[in-house]
């Protein structure tokens, strides 16, 4: 490669790199909720804060976009994805039966150090006093979990279904005073299934899990007087 062509390929590189660093931080925002459905991305202040051009900034955008995390409207700007309860539902069905397949996979192929960490990361949660600080530890875990599968499809085809949900998952989180603890005392039923590896009930403790989280958003979404689709009404199975 000539020294001209390897210098065009590192620029290249470099502006790669950082518009990844940018679709992270802007994925980290929305996550912790510092960016609300519907809400427009400021590219001159997050370049300011960013301190870069708003080149990477668009280029992160339209990646975003492919994700189907934000909608990109002609003269008006970037906005933050907005999705209604029905599409929301329908995903958390998918999603709740890939991390059920994950969990199967899992089961066959998990180590006792692999126990130890996942011990390690709910205590953490145990310990997180708002959704602030518990809603990345648990997207943390759920994604763990799926990277215990070895197959990486699965895990991107889950990965992707998750962060379109992720406004949605921190509202089904607020639902009441104990939907944190809830979820966390799944989250311990996991991984003693996982520990014993039973295939069958991580299966279904995993796939339960989401389903679970999908009522409590559900739930938290008629508490708010919003119109729930019937067809996005599925509940976990119960002793199967």
């Amino acid at each position: 490669m000539k020294n001209k062509d390897l210098l065009v390929h590192l620029k290249g590189r470099r502006a790669e790199t950082l518009c990844s660093l940018v679709a992270e931080e802007l994925e980290r925002m929305i996550i912790r909720g510092e960016l609300q459905a519907g809400d427009r991305i400021n590219e001159s202040a997050l370049a300011q804060m960013l301190s870069i051009s708003r080149g990477p900034i668009r280029e992160a955008c339209r990646s975003l976009e492919k994700s189907n995390l934000v909608r990109v409207v002609t003269n008006r700007g970037v906005f933050v994805r907005e999705m209604s309860v029905a599409q929301a539902a329908e995903i958390y069905d998918v999603r709740a039966h890939l991390f059920g397949l994950a969990g199967r996979l899992a089961a066959s192929r998990i180590s006792l150090r692999d126990v130890a960490e996942l011990r390690g990361m709910v205590a953490e949660m145990q310990e997180a006093k708002d959704i602030d600080t518990y809603y990345p530890l648990n997207v943390a875990f759920h994604a763990r979990l799926v990277e215990l599968s070895g197959n990486n499809r699965v895990a991107e085809l889950y990965n992707g279904l998750s962060k379109e949900l992720h406004l949605f998952r921190r509202r089904g989180l607020l639902f009441r005073g104990d939907s944190m603890a809830l979820s966390n005392q799944e989250h311990v039923r996991i991984i003693e299934a996982l520990r014993d590896h039973s295939c069958e009930l991580s299966e279904r403790t995993m796939t339960d899990h989401i389903l679970a989280g999908k009522l409590r958003l559900l739930e938290r979404v008629k508490e708010q007087g919003a119109e729930v689709s019937e067809s996005g009404m599925g509940t976990p199975k119960e002793n199967e």
